[in-house]
């Protein structure tokens, strides 16, 4: 039960800001290029990913399992640790915060620099479709590239515990938030502590990394899965501890 209820998190916050990205290109491009080609771009990256997941997951979760185990534990290690130092970083005020305003403008000027007169048109002669390809491809590169980083965490949470349905639905729950959110306020979510929530995943992925790859070694953890409740917050630990030396040393050097 503890395994699971920490899957399902790291899986749904992990999705959550990664779409919150994608949500910011695609509100971007809509509002520029109009709404029609920019959601059938979105909802064409969509089902490509679905089709990865579909097509990837099983034959994933057919691999050995102590070697699944090592395979998943050590790409949730370079998740979350990729996660974790930009978190760190910014925290401590030696990167930039995500400035998801910021991006909506830089989106909305790059979605202006063509006019809709590009559009391309599919379809019969009668009732023809307007599609305007270029925000088509933008929307359709953004949900894409933002929705790959979701599929490799879902297929590695899935699999390295044969829940894959419900790294899904995981998934699934904050993709449909974020989109009934960025409808309902047709603004970036601005609001949202992204370097939080970026934290609190690569702690996450961070725990489950050593969890799965020591496991998949051979390794018995005390308590079985109840030692994840031990992992996170030594890991936790461990962030907070690097980011007070890392933002005092930051302040220091401003001082100097």
């Amino acid at each position: 039960m503890t395994r699971d209820t920490f899957l399902f998190l790291s899986a749904f916050l992990a999705s959550g800001v990664e779409m919150v990205e994608a949500l910011t290109i695609v509100l971007a491009v809509g509002v520029t290029r109009g709404w029609r080609s920019t959601l059938i771009g979105a909802g064409a990256a969509a089902l490509v990913l679905a089709i990865v997941v579909a097509i990837l997951g099983p034959a994933v979760s057919a691999l050995p399992f102590d070697v699944l185990r090592i395979v998943v534990g050590g790409l949730l290690l370079v998740f979350g640790l990729q996660w974790l130092r930009k978190a760190i970083l910014r925290a401590s005020g030696f990167k930039a915060l995500h400035d998801e305003d910021a991006i909506y403008r830089r989106q909305l000027a790059e979605a202006s620099t063509r006019t809709p007169a590009e559009a391309s048109t599919a379809g019969p002669a009668t009732g023809r479709l307007k599609v305007d390809g270029y925000g088509f491809t933008l929307a359709f590169k953004g949900v894409l590239l933002e929705g790959l980083e979701v599929v490799v965490i879902v297929l590695t949470f899935g699999a390295g515990q044969h829940q894959l349905g419900l790294a899904a639905v995981a998934a699934a729950c904050a993709v449909l938030l974020v989109a009934a959110a960025g409808a309902a306020i047709r603004a970036p979510l601005a609001r949202v502590p992204e370097n939080t929530l970026k934290f609190v995943v690569g702690i996450m992925l961070t725990a489950f990394g050593l969890f799965w790859g020591a496991e998949g070694a051979g390794a018995h953890w005390p308590g079985s899965d109840a030692a994840l409740l031990v992992l996170v917050p030594v890991v936790a630990l461990w962030a907070l501890t690097l980011t007070a030396l890392l933002r005092r040393r930051h302040a220091t050097g401003l001082a100097a």
